[in-house]
């Protein structure tokens, strides 16, 4: 099949490898004109625009956009429906928020354009082990495009959800999850780190692949990164978010649904932020002033 690539930063670019190795052919657009060398490199065809992109692809197009959520999305999008043509399609494959992907599909939808919202999963690993796809939107639309969720994806890594937005809903939760079980590991391991046995955390991370209950692939990249690193002295504790963790907890609320470890996950990261947090040394000065607690003077 043929593909137009929009987007060819960590993700998106080896998905266009990884489609260019399959078969299909890939335009290939990105704002950085590096990017679009690497793609032309390895196979694709360079566009210097989204018109021009547009203007190198066969009728009916396809466009895959793997762009930054919020406010690029929308005017990707917003373009697009303005030089794309009635039956051509779009798929979003970033993290896009999955109320945005509705207004997306009833945009393009007025245009006779399809679209179809893919949560994508993978990393920089997707390349060489394949991505997991979630993809909402019609499901003849899905079907026509399964060679290539088929080429993206490992065995059994594909999913049709359902309508516009469950793709990324899908994907939002997903994430959601990604940072409870990223802050469970954080604090088992911070506990193994500061006793006095002294223990093998590589060790410990890759026994745990073998036969435990708590194995994963997130902890087989604890160990590779306790093994570059085993008392991680090179980073600091700064720790960002995506999005989608707020917007798993915000769509908690909404729904009445009780998401404690979620949110608590959440909210660490904020924490890592900051250095000598205002609320540590408010509780330091109520704990001397109701116990005469020590404090330490800045």
């Amino acid at each position: 099949m043929e593909v137009g690539m929009v987007g060819l930063g960590r993700m998106g670019g080896n998905m266009a490898k990884r489609l260019l190795g399959g078969g299909h052919r890939i335009v290939a657009f990105d704002p950085s004109p590096e990017a679009v060398a690497g793609a032309v490199e390895a196979g694709a065809t360079g566009a210097k625009s989204l018109a021009d992109l547009v203007s190198k692809l066969t009728a009916p197009r396809t466009v895959w956009l793997m762009v930054p959520a919020g406010r690029i999305t929308d005017t990707t999008i917003e373009t697009l429906s303005h030089i794309l043509e009635n039956g051509d399609a779009v798929i979003d494959g970033g993290n896009s928020r999955y109320t945005d992907s509705r207004h997306h599909g009833r945009l393009l939808a007025e245009r006779g354009i399809d679209f179809l919202d893919c949560g994508t999963s993978g990393g920089i690993w997707g390349l060489q082990e394949g991505y997991c796809l979630m993809i909402g939107g019609d499901e003849a639309t899905f079907a026509r495009y399964a060679p290539l969720f088929a080429c993206l994806a490992p065995a059994n890594g594909f999913l049709y959800t359902g309508p516009v937005g469950s793709g990324h809903y899908v994907k939002m939760i997903h994430n959601g999850i990604e940072y409870g079980m990223l802050e469970a590991y954080a604090e088992g391991f911070e506990l193994l780190a500061g006793h006095e046995f002294q223990l093998d955390l590589p060790a410990i991370a890759d026994l745990w692949q073998h036969g435990s209950v708590v194995r994963s692939w997130l902890l087989e990249l604890a160990a590779a990164a306790l093994k570059k690193d085993p008392k991680l002295e090179r980073i600091r504790g700064y720790v960002e978010d995506s999005g989608e963790g707020r917007w798993t907890v915000e769509e908690a609320i909404r729904l009445g649904v009780p998401v404690p470890a979620l949110a608590f996950s959440l909210f660490e990261r904020f924490r890592s932020r900051q250095e000598d947090a205002w609320s540590d040394r408010f509780i330091a000065a109520l704990r001397n002033q109701f116990g005469g607690h020590a404090v330490k003077e800045s």
